[in-house]
């Protein structure tokens, strides 16, 4: 089973962390995996060796952070906030919704998504249990927190949680991932982004909302 160190949480990292983060970051999308060493990452983020074990641990701690600080780019409300009104609620999916799609088409996800299929057969997929456990699945239990809190304020309506965020995913992502992955190139606009954010949430309301929030 794979282990890695416990971390701080994305949110709660200092500037000079997240600094660092944002470095590695870099020196994947340039380099690929080989370029992210230990120190590779003390020399581009101009901080000692010592720093990055004290904070990160290993190599396998460090990718877990930089995986976790880019799901993090991935907002929701936090506290079971976010749902009071209908249009605040719907106004927080939408956030959700342009940050998933902006995210995933970063060079950043792109970047590691591609070296984690790359590494699918081989190594026990330990770039790809990291990226699960670190990316994909704190984004899902966030947005099934503000799915289920948008439940109780009587915006939606469903049966099971886990089905409706697979259906709410779906819906924001489609098959873009995939065609980003094999190579086309993802739309940057922010105006295009927001209308596919909307569109998602629309979807999402016929299918599950009640009240004012559909």
């Amino acid at each position: 089973m794979l282990t890695t160190p416990d971390l701080p949480k994305a949110e709660v990292l200092t500037p000079r962390q997240n600094a660092v983060l944002e470095c590695a970051l870099q020196l994947l999308v340039e380099g690929g995996e080989k370029a992210l060493t230990t120190a590779g990452v003390a020399r581009a983020a101009n901080c000692s060796k010592e720093s990055l074990y004290k904070w990160f641990g290993d190599r396998d701690g460090l990718l877990a952070a930089m995986i976790t600080y880019q799901a993090s780019k991935v907002r929701t409300p936090s506290g079971g906030h976010g749902a009071a009104s209908p249009e605040e609620f719907r106004r927080n999916l939408e956030v959700f919704a342009v940050d998933l799609i902006t995210v995933i088409a970063g060079e950043v996800s792109l970047a590691l998504n591609r070296l984690a299929i790359g590494q699918a057969d081989r190594d026990g997929a330990r770039l790809g249990q990291l990226l699960r456990g670190h990316g994909r699945l704190p984004i899902e239990l966030r947005a099934r927190a503000l799915i289920e809190t948008g439940r109780r304020h009587g915006h939606l309506y469903y049966v099971d949680v886990a089905e409706v965020y697979e259906t709410l995913y779906g819906l924001i992502v489609r098959d873009l991932h995939v065609r980003y992955l094999l190579g086309e190139a993802p739309e940057a606009r922010a105006e295009v982004i927001e209308a596919r954010a909307r569109l998602s949430i629309d979807q999402f309301f016929r299918l599950y909302g009640r009240g004012e929030a559909n």
